[in-house]
């Protein structure tokens, strides 16, 4: 056998391997756990933090401010440092259209050692700790959530025991980029934090989706969040594990009618988007990046390169083997495909975007040795517990 026949067995053997041994990551019927409704309906604070969020804000605020929950529930809008007038409209789309109660408050500047975002929930927090709320409800400006998505929340909390629940949000697939990279990230998300595994007992994987986190009030303070990841640029994942590591049991799932409104039109956008935390994921590490790089390649790049390399030389065996990897690795992708409503003729593409976010990841390390770091709405962190750059 050839070295080249050796690494592509190796690849589709790796393929066999996530097909049936990570958690079935692939699957996407993870959705929200058997509820009933409770007795009596406990009280929610929403903590809402938004920078420069204007033009999300009239698409996901009056979603927020609609809740038909039958409890107390009141939202807070935490006005990170806006130049774009977030705070005015917040206030504008609540008297025009009612609903919740709503609170519009500012933190000042982050200091040392915080990320904006957690100053933000931290300050937000606090303000609603005034009100005694038995949850908290954190979730993203761009956010919009289904009339009853309150209340199915916390009825799946009540009924599991769970001191987390988190929906991932459907993100939006509208541009041809939004629509090759997008399905992709929530896959490759799964495939590193098995949904699966998350929500059993027992189980150390842990991560959540910051868009939509219901959080047990005294589960945070017996965790301290958000001061014990107050550096987190990955700040999802990050209180998951804080949960986990304070006794907690968290679940994670697809949303039905929980939904990013923020737009990604073109590449340059989605490249940010993942770029500014990859190698804060891989913990600023640059072994783990080779080490992530050299596995990319081989689970995702090998295939193709294999079927190509095969049929041109005559390597009938490779190119069964690269063909039999890329069948395994499009038939995983395809359920994420139909989830996000995508043609399944995407899915063969998948190594292309593989190779796309080996990139990305490649780029968000040498922006953190340049000294740029994770930057996000103005903000830069170069390390933990860096000082935010303004820029």
């Amino acid at each position: 056998m050839s070295a080249f026949l050796w690494i592509t067995v190796v690849s589709l053997a790796a393929w066999c391997w996530l097909l049936l041994g990570q958690g079935f990551f692939w699957r996407t019927d993870v959705r929200l756990p058997a509820r009933r409704e409770p007795a009596s309906w406990p009280s929610v604070c929403v903590v809402v933090p938004a920078r420069d969020e204007a033009g999300v804000l009239p698409a996901s605020l009056p979603s927020l401010l609609a809740q038909d929950y039958p409890g107390r529930a009141e939202v807070f809008l935490v006005d990170d440092g806006s130049t774009d007038g977030t705070g005015e409209l917040a206030r504008e789309l609540s008297g025009r259209h009612g609903g919740l109660p709503l609170t519009v408050t500012s933190p000042g500047e982050p200091p040392a050692g915080w990320t904006g975002k957690l100053w933000a929930v931290r300050h937000g927090i606090a303000l609603a700790r005034a009100r005694e709320p038995e949850y908290l409800l954190l979730t993203d400006a761009d956010i919009a959530h289904a009339p009853d998505s309150l209340r199915e929340l916390v009825a799946a909390a009540g009924t599991g025991g769970f001191d987390v629940v988190s929906q991932m949000a459907r993100l939006r697939v509208e541009s041809r980029w939004e629509r090759l990279v997008v399905p992709a990230f929530v896959y490759f998300f799964a495939q590193l934090y098995p949904f699966r595994w998350i929500g059993r007992e027992g189980s150390r994987t842990a991560a959540a989706a910051g868009g939509c986190v219901l959080l047990r009030t005294a589960m945070a303070e017996r965790a301290r969040i958000p001061d014990a990841i107050r550096h987190a640029v990955i700040d999802d994942v990050s209180l998951a594990r804080a949960v986990k590591g304070a006794g907690g049991r968290v679940w994670l799932g697809l949303a039905d009618r929980v939904d990013s409104v923020r737009p990604y039109p073109r590449l340059h956008d989605l490249w940010r988007m993942v770029s500014r935390s990859a190698y804060a994921q891989l913990r600023h590490n640059p072994l783990v990046l080779l080490g992530t790089v050299a596995g990319l390649a081989l689970v995702y790049l090998v295939p193709p390169v294999a079927v190509v390399w095969g049929a041109a030389a005559g390597g009938t065996a490779t190119a069964v083997a690269g063909a039999l990897a890329w069948a395994v690795m499009a038939g995983t992708y395809a359920p994420m495909l139909r989830y996000y409503r995508q043609p399944l003729w995407l899915a063969p593409l998948l190594p292309y975007t593989a190779f796309l976010y080996l990139l990305m990841t490649v780029d968000s390390a040498v922006q953190h040795y340049r000294g740029r770091g994770a930057a996000w709405k103005g903000r830069t962190y170069t390390r933990p517990g860096a000082v935010p750059d303004e820029g």
